[in-house]
């Protein structure tokens, strides 16, 4: 009997800000690599997971929300969204059941995409089944796409559906990355970005947004990972915030950030975490390169 031959291929996960791209990449590759929380602009780089069978090899790519940049870091987010655009053997375009009719400006970067694209309806466990097929029947007028697919993220649903489309649609090709890869990031990014994610649990506002986190320092040995983490603020009242009173604020940081990290790396951690005021940081082109906004 012949060998099944290999696919392999990069599928890109674009959409809006809080339609659920990051849960569903988190889901399709069955680890959790991208941050997940409620507010919007959460992911700000472009993050791969790589997910590998015996005969295939899909690459997915997490992208920032497409969004109207206001920052330099804006401008440095969307660049990551155009270029996965530009690589991408498979599009999903991620909407929802809330989604408002703005999204013309995804849309018409869409429309001259030459990749196929699968449009992917989120949230239908909130939605009734007339409302679902009411917004398919409106992206089918505004977007030619391979299909229109309804799925819940959150709950599983309709995902193993989409992964057979992926699969159908993949080039024949040898891997890309190891078979035993998971992504194509450093231990220190996901660190960060664990780190980051307790921050937008833990604060409100612009406090989020104006933090960027950098792991200083990483060091492993058999037993155990010595972190040092340096947590980037645009302004002094916001470094006396993140610390908090006594250092309350950001010692739950830190704990919380830790016990992820441990789950995550299977070793102990020791996380020594410090603020630093790094004026204006979304708008300063050399501190954006420090924090790796300008590699694509």
């Amino acid at each position: 009997m012949a060998e099944k031959p290999h696919k392999a291929g990069f599928v890109s996960i674009i959409g809006k800000p809080n339609v659920g791209k990051s849960t569903l990449m988190n889901v399709m590759v069955g680890e959790k690599l991208s941050i997940i929380t409620s507010k919007a602009q959460t992911t700000r780089h472009r993050i791969m997971g790589i997910l590998n069978g015996d005969d295939f090899q899909v690459v997915y790519s997490d992208t920032p929300g497409i969004i109207q940049p206001q920052y330099e870091l804006h401008e440095s987010m969307m660049r990551f969204v155009h270029a996965s655009l530009e690589d991408a053997d498979v599009i999903l375009f991620v909407t929802d059941i809330y989604e408002k009719h703005d999204e013309s400006e995804v849309v018409e970067r869409l429309r001259k995409a030459k990749s196929p694209i699968l449009l992917l309806i989120n949230k239908i466990d909130q939605a009734t089944q007339e409302e679902v097929e009411a917004k398919i029947d409106y992206w089918k007028e505004q977007l030619p796409a391979q299909e229109y697919l309804p799925i819940s993220a959150l709950h599983n649903q309709g995902i193993p559906g989409v992964f057979q489309k992926i699969l159908d649609l993949m080039p024949e090709h040898p891997a890309y990355y190891p078979k035993d890869e998971l992504t194509d990031k450093p231990e220190r990014f996901f660190a960060a970005e664990m780190i980051r994610e307790k921050i937008f649990l833990n604060y409100k506002k612009e406090i989020p947004y104006s933090c960027e986190v950098v792991i200083e320092e990483f060091k492993e040995d058999e037993t155990i990972i010595r972190m040092r983490a340096e947590i980037s603020v645009e302004r002094k009242s916001q470094k006396g915030i993140v610390i908090g009173d006594k250092g309350a604020a950001l010692k739950k940081v830190g704990t919380q950030a830790r016990l992820d990290m441990e789950e995550f790396f299977q070793k102990k951690v020791f996380l020594d975490l410090y603020v630093r005021v790094n004026e204006n940081w979304r708008t300063d082109k050399r501190l954006l390169d420090r924090f790796g906004y300008n590699s694509l």
